[in-house]
């Protein structure tokens, strides 16, 4: 059915503002269809024919409601609508929607309410669609949850009624459009020098990394920059549920999962492409997360050539990453025995990145530690770099120091034998222990 625009605007209420606005947010996104734009013009063309169309139109509206109309259809069309300025705001980190009326951002770690709003539910359900439509995903009370992500690589969840009670849901986790590298995360804070001079020995030397974290405590981010100290002349498989991953090689093959269809069939899960990426040649395979039975796969190819892949899991210290990893080799469904398990993973895991959002919104590596083997039937772990807390300062800031703890890795000769003879002073081992050393 054709939409008309409201008549009587000569005292707009909020529901005439809304009725224009669905009205020329219909005809505008119609025209731009029809018309094929490309994506780059498409933001010129529908300001262009949202000009002419008022034009025609001859409202007579007060600039300030005008100009809101103009910002709020365009980015209804070309955006995706009332948060499109929080997306391209560069300090927000997170957006998350609940409901119509109630729009959160964090910002350096601290959650605020915005004066955000949407029209009504139906046109946080629009934004939804928008978003997951070019990825070929649905959402519907039949299918009431999604992951997806934006074209920047930022991770989209979204949630719709009957599920979400109180309306649509909607929770954006942002990417930076400058892409981190090491030294950003020196600066920030998150690692010293010493730990991510030793991190990259670690990649390079193709050692298996599992970098484990709460939700929200930057895992991803870690993954992408450890990923970037991966040599060029490698062939890299990326396996995702959502592609979010950021690579900087070349030689990249990038797998992202396929939900099943209305009929229930065609899905495509993690450990498909995991099983499936065996085949494709990899020198490294870089899984985004672990969270099934997939892990089982992940830990036969660790096991079976495929040194210097990395991945991460949920959990929140290095022993529970173990933990969780062999819940999630139990979830495969395969009858093995804990000790069984227990000696896959202590014999495929080298390393452990503990990643942890710390109280004052602050992303630290608070943890680097060896999977050392087995005593018993027990997995030995052993600390090679850990943050301890000294504090809380002004404003609730965490005060802590990274440091080493002295320990110097049984894989020592595996990075000697990549090329880095990393000093014991970079294990932190004091001067005289350096000069006794030398003297034997």
């Amino acid at each position: 059915m054709t939409q008309t625009p409201p008549q009587n605007l000569s005292s707009l209420s909020g529901a005439d503002i809304i009725k224009l606005k669905s009205y020329l947010t219909g005809l505008l996104s119609r025209e731009l269809d029809a018309e094929a734009v490309p994506l780059e013009k498409q933001r010129e063309f529908v300001s262009k024919k949202l000009a002419e169309t008022y034009e025609r139109a001859r409202l007579q509206l007060p600039n300030s409601i005008r100009a809101q109309i103009f910002k709020d259809v365009i980015n209804d069309v070309v955006g995706y609508g009332p948060i499109q300025p929080l997306l391209d705001d560069p300090d927000v980190s997170e957006v998350m929607v609940n409901g119509p009326k109630r729009v959160y951002v964090e910002k350096k770690g601290q959650l605020t309410k915005t004066a955000v709003t949407f029209d009504d539910n139906a046109h946080v359900v629009r934004i939804i669609e928008r978003i997951i439509l070019p990825l070929g995903r649905r959402v519907d009370a039949d299918s009431p949850t999604v992951d997806a992500r934006l074209p920047d690589g930022s991770r989209v969840n979204a949630v719709v009624p009957p599920v979400a009670i109180d309306g649509a849901s909607i929770t954006i986790r942002k990417f930076s459009k400058d892409k981190l590298k090491v030294h950003d995360l020196v600066n920030f804070g998150s690692l010293t020098d010493n730990m991510a001079e030793f991190l990259r020995a670690c990649v390079i030397g193709r050692l298996n990394i599992v970098i484990s974290g709460g939700t929200g405590s930057g895992k991803t981010t870690l993954l992408n920059v450890l990923s970037g100290f991966i040599p060029e002349d490698e062939r890299i498989v990326t396996i995702e549920d959502a592609a979010e991953l950021q690579l900087q090689q070349d030689h990249i093959v990038r797998l992202e999962t396929k939900p099943r269809s209305l009929d229930g069939a065609g899905e495509v899960t993690v450990r498909d492409l995991v099983k499936n990426s065996l085949r494709m040649r990899p020198d490294r395979i870089v899984v985004g997360e672990c969270r099934g039975g997939e892990a089982l796969d992940m830990l036969q190819a660790m096991n079976t050539g495929h040194d210097g892949s990395l991945t991460t899991v949920h959990a929140n210290s290095p022993r529970d990453a173990l933990s969780r990893l062999e819940t999630l080799v139990l979830m495969a469904g395969m009858e093995m025995p804990i000790k069984v398990i227990r000696q896959q993973v202590a014999s495929a895991v080298d390393l452990i990145v503990q990643q942890t959002r710390l109280r004052d919104g602050a992303r630290k590596v608070t943890a680097i530690t060896e999977v050392a083997g087995m005593e018993g039937e027990t997995i030995v772990l052993t600390d090679i770099f850990r943050f301890e807390q000294t504090g809380v300062g002004e404003g609730g800031k965490v005060v802590g120091e990274l440091k080493p703890t002295g320990i110097r890795p049984l894989f020592g000769p595996q990075l000697e034998a990549a090329g880095f003879k990393l000093g014991p002073e970079l294990f932190g081992a004091s001067v005289s222990e350096i000069l006794q050393r030398g003297r034997r």
